[in-house]
């Protein structure tokens, strides 16, 4: 006799869960695990639209339905939070990126017996998968991988070769690591490239940094309404639908706040959409993205101060906090504990937690909440489409 599982819901890797803790790949909720491991569909589980899902690392979840896709999201902050003992008065639908939306991705290409192969790597191997479609990226980035595999074609002896790709106001930022052009004839092709793909930049990377090989015009980005000057390799929401939703949630929650702190500020994604009808101070570790923020805010003549600091060997303590009655925080994936810390000893008034990693925040949320702070509202974000990646963004009021 058969005995069959329900899936009753995905689990943070992707796998989908039964009632008795059996995981199965490639499930959606719905369906009907069997005893011998088969699987037979639930309403939920769709046909994946890409012809590398199963294989390509860079989705998990192109199984699963709409409705599915957003309750993942939605419970993977929820029993993040859940999990501290963290119960939030409100939590608010994910915000969903679309398909094709992703303005940002890192690819390799490697000589893959006599022929270039490039894409994102398998699933928990370093093997390439040679990309023939793409259901994330935007048209923009997917339309440079053939021209790039010809050029590449040429190319003789073993090579990888780390592809980074960014669409900016001036069209796309191509970024290549572990390679150089050799002699006239390959530099002069790797001109030309440039010159029919209508590249806003490249640069090249042999191990010192990234450096310009070839940039018409200077290369930005916009946010806050505000064009940016964009160092290679710097940071940018996933999608701007995702930006957007972010900043949406600090300028609503800051709103009536007159002097704000950004920490982790980056380029300035929340510090130059802020800033105008409030003072913003942004404080930020990496010395060229500060500078570039700081350029824009100048230009736009906004009151916008900036501090190039190490949050993480040496957080705003305090006394450096008075004054501020509006925080935003957007740490890198292992959170922020040094400078929660000091903020759970500050009178801050109002925190914005912005995340990319719904673990690392919990933990750190758990130090707010012992200081006195309530979780007012999450906010959870789906940019990272079809993936188990998931963001969010928080609110904290004293």
């Amino acid at each position: 006799m058969t005995i069959a599982e329900e899936i009753l819901r995905v689990a943070a890797k992707g796998d989908g869960v039964t009632a008795s803790g059996r995981h199965a790949p490639f499930t959606a909720p719905g369906d009907a695990l069997l005893s011998d491991g088969s699987i037979e569909r639930g309403p939920h589980h769709v046909d994946p639209p890409c012809r590398h899902f199963g294989t390509c690392g860079g989705c998990q979840l192109q199984h699963c339905d709409e409705d599915t896709l957003a309750r993942f999201v939605h419970e993977r902050v929820v029993f993040a939070a859940e999990g501290q003992g963290l119960e939030p008065q409100t939590v608010l639908a994910p915000a969903m990126s679309p398909p094709r939306t992703r303005r940002r991705a890192s690819l390799r290409a490697i000589n893959g017996g006599g022929r270039p192969l490039i894409g994102f790597t398998e699933a928990g191997s370093h093997k390439v998968v040679d990309m023939r479609e793409c259901h994330v990226l935007l048209p923009e980035l997917f339309a440079v991988i053939e021209p790039l595999r010809r050029y590449f074609n040429r190319l003789r002896g073993k090579y990888a070769i780390g592809i980074e790709l960014a669409q900016t106001d001036r069209g796309l930022d191509l970024g290549l690591s572990g390679f150089a052009p050799e002699g006239l004839d390959q530099t002069e092709d790797l001109l030309a490239f440039c010159r029919e793909q209508g590249l806003a930049r490249l640069t090249l990377d042999q191990g010192y940094g990234a450096e310009a090989f070839w940039e018409p015009e200077p290369v930005t980005v916009t946010l806050g309404g505000f064009p940016v000057t964009y160092p290679p390799g710097a940071f940018l929401q996933a999608t701007a639908q995702g930006e957007a939703a972010l900043v949406g949630a600090a300028r609503e929650w800051l709103a009536d706040c007159t002097n704000v702190a950004d920490l982790f500020a980056g380029l300035g994604t929340f510090a130059l959409a802020l800033a105008g009808p409030r003072k913003v101070t942004a404080v930020e570790a990496d010395r060229t993205a500060i500078l570039a923020c700081r350029s824009a805010a100048g230009s736009a003549r906004l009151p916008l101060e900036t501090q190039h600091r190490d949050l993480f060997r040496n957080p705003l303590r305090p006394e450096e906090l008075l004054g501020f009655d509006g925080i935003v925080l957007d740490p890198p994936r292992a959170g922020a504990r040094a400078q929660v810390e000091q903020l759970a000893a500050s009178q801050v008034p109002r925190i914005a937690y912005i995340s990319c990693n719904p673990s690392s925040w919990s933990r750190d949320a758990t130090l707010l909440t012992a200081a006195g702070f309530l979780l007012a509202e999450l906010r959870p974000v789906g940019q990272f489409r079809w993936s188990t990646h998931v963001e969010l963004a928080s609110l904290f009021v004293r």
